[in-house]
């Protein structure tokens, strides 16, 4: 028994199961204002199933497809696939039964959430890719996120409508936002091996302002989605707080300091995505 809880703390040290707290609670922030309130647990259930099965097949993907960078790099090299922890077979078993399972809840939600469900697949697969000849991969990353609470909303409605549009397209901008960020600390090695990057392409000065205009842009976004679905009091409350994170967030990462990066890359969108979607649920509930 114990061989296999280790197994299995393998595999979601290997997708980085953590992180999840970044597209999570935005796909609940979608079905919430989707239902309006607190959405079937039927569809609740299916959601969160949906959400797990394509991360962790989209991050196995990217596991397997980098594998040979992952090795060369310092900061990757000690990665459960480069190690040989976990072995290129287990891994596709892994990303196979992981997108089955967002196939078969999308089928349990319903016929939208079904034909879709391949778009999502080739966004998730193309991201893996782009940083081999693009420095907007980190828009093709925030397009995959985006489909959390794109497809939430789909699994409540039924149909995609564009008032949930600009709710999506903050998250396009919040993701490339710190995604340039995290990026910042693997500028040499992008630069040596000829991968694609905003940090490469631009510098770290430029790379911080850009990262700070996305998310100028992704707060505006954030309070035309208020407007668009009269939210009220809590959600404007959980949009301040939002604001000081951001402020934070950027005020950790300086052009000659980047000791407190990770602090700003998870502790800080962790704590934005938390909060914007508990205050979302607050103006539902009271």
């Amino acid at each position: 028994m114990t061989a296999v809880f280790d197994k299995i703390s393998t595999y979601l040290r290997m997708i980085k199961f953590s992180h999840s707290i970044f597209a999570l609670p935005f796909a609940f922030t979608s079905a919430i204002i989707a239902s309006p309130g607190i959405p079937d647990l039927k569809q609740i259930f299916w959601i969160i199933v949906a959400m797990v099965g394509a991360r962790s097949g989209a991050m196995g993907l990217n596991r397997m497809i980098d594998i040979d960078i992952d090795r060369k790099n310092p900061r990757t090299s000690s990665r459960e696939l480069p190690r040989g922890v976990i072995s290129l077979t287990e891994a596709l078993i892994f990303v196979i039964v992981s997108f089955g399972l967002m196939i078969f809840s999308a089928y349990m939600l319903n016929t939208l959430c079904l034909k879709l469900s391949p778009v999502a697949i080739i966004v998730l697969i193309l991201y893996s890719y782009t940083k081999r000849f693009t420095w907007a991969s980190h828009f093709v990353l925030g397009l995959a996120i985006s489909a959390a609470p794109l497809g939430a909303w789909i699994a409540v409605k039924g149909t995609l409508d564009l008032e949930i549009i600009p709710l999506g397209i903050a998250i396009v901008f919040w993701l490339a936002g710190f995604d340039i960020l995290y990026a910042l600390q693997d500028i040499d090695f992008d630069k040596e091996q000829g991968l694609y990057s905003i940090p490469k392409r631009f510098g770290i000065r430029k790379s911080l302002y850009l990262a700070r205009i996305f998310h100028v842009i992704a707060f505006l976004l954030f309070i035309i989605n208020g407007l668009i679905f009269n939210l009220n009091g809590f959600y404007w409350a959980g949009i301040v707080i939002t604001a000081g994170l951001l402020l934070y967030e950027h005020s950790l990462i300086k052009e000659n300091d980047m000791s407190k990066l990770n602090m700003a890359f998870f502790n800080m969108n962790g704590y934005i995505s938390m909060t914007i979607f508990i205050f979302t649920l607050m103006d539902y509930l009271v």
